[in-house]
């Protein structure tokens, strides 16, 4: 694991090479590199002033990060307090706009638990230096996540290199900005003649409806909007024929978790409560109140669900993920963001990044 004065280096490396990749990394954008290093700095100061008072605070609340329009199983809990019941604990639930703000937001010690974060912003903070681990995973989501271009272009995948020179908005260090590198180099585009602007999924998809966009990325509910002005590029099965991948995790402070291994396990083990719920037909009971916590109405939260996979706790620590599939996935969207040039250096393994031990003793419990 990356310390902290590694972390540096790499924060100070990612500006150098923004500079010396001239254009095509900054229409990259600077505002992404600058949110790796906000995270950097942040663990470099360090957050040793948090410690006796906060782990006397962190007994009696637990603040937990996650995304409105992102209807899950957990929510009916967490607006039935079921979390604050189990766990003995109050939980706040804080709303975040993309995984690069969770990240940061762990790193400053504001959330303990990021539920459902994204794996490419995960991989950019552990990148970084930042001693994060996925404890389990939360939703996969093919389907509900990708890129739509504007109807009037007439491009779609047969003609995509016409995507060239187009002006996209699109969610840097996010999924969606790891699903978007990964279609143009499926399509064959190249991403260095587009003009690429930072832009998370709700401003996109309001930048996509007043006509100042050719095409935009996203997920959820801006997914859904987007696609009233635009067709999307790749479906989920196509996505997954190309071999993308698109999950999101439960992701913690390593330090932090190994210091409350007890209130992670019994968050853990709510969370697949509800998953279990949900999939024995509890959806007519927890529908109503799971729109309420996503903010959307129960007809959209349901067809929204419908494109979600929650894994359960033995296909979780199977090998196809937390047995050492994700792990590899991990290692792989690194090393396909270097190639990219969207930061200098991924670790040799992210094997000490997966902790499945409070996923394990949740599922005894």
């Amino acid at each position: 694991m990356p310390n902290n004065e590694t972390a540096v280096v790499v924060c100070l490396e990612s500006i150098n090479a923004e500079t010396k990749e001239g254009e095509k990394i900054m229409r990259m954008s600077k505002t992404f590199f600058g949110r790796v290093c906000a995270i950097v700095l942040i663990l470099t100061i360090s957050v040793t002033v948090v410690v006796a008072s906060n782990s006397n605070a962190m007994a009696e609340q637990l603040t937990v990060a996650y995304f409105m329009e992102w209807p899950t199983p957990n929510q009916f809990a967490q607006i039935k307090k079921i979390y604050d019941e189990r766990l003995g604990v109050d939980v706040k639930w804080v709303a975040i706009d993309a995984g690069t703000a969770m990240s940061a937001a762990m790193a400053s010690g504001d959330v303990q638990i990021s539920f459902s974060q994204g794996i490419p912003p995960f991989v950019v903070a552990a990148s970084a230096g930042q001693d994060l681990q996925i404890v389990d995973v939360a939703v996969a989501y093919a389907d509900n996540e990708g890129c739509v271009v504007r109807s009037s272009l007439e491009i779609n995948k047969s003609n995509a290199r016409e995507l060239e020179g187009k002006q996209v908005g699109v969610p840097l260090g996010t999924a969606a900005h790891y699903s978007f590198l990964k279609q143009m180099d499926h399509l064959n585009v190249d991403v260095s003649t587009m003009k690429i602007v930072d832009m998370a999924p709700p401003d996109g998809a309001a930048a996509f409806a007043s006509g100042n966009l050719d095409m935009v990325c996203g997920w959820g509910g801006s997914f859904r909007r987007m696609q009233e002005h635009g067709n999307v590029l790749l479906s989920g099965a196509e996505k997954e024929d190309a071999g993308i991948q698109v999950f999101d995790a439960t992701t913690v402070s390593a330090k932090w978790a190994k210091e409350n291994a007890d209130l992670l396990t019994k968050f853990l083990k709510v969370t697949a409560d509800m998953n279990a719920k949900f999939a024995a037909g509890g959806d007519s009971e927890m529908l109503p109140v799971i729109s309420k916590a996503a903010g959307m109405d129960v007809n959209a939260t349901k067809k929204s669900m419908g494109t979600f996979t929650f894994p359960t706790v033995d296909e979780q620590l199977s090998s196809k993920w937390l047995g050492g599939g994700t792990q590899k996935f991990l290692k792989e969207v690194a090393d396909f963001f270097v190639e990219q040039g969207t930061f200098p250096k991924a670790r040799g393994n992210y094997d000490s990044a997966v902790d499945a031990s409070y996923l394990k003793t949740a599922l005894k419990m």
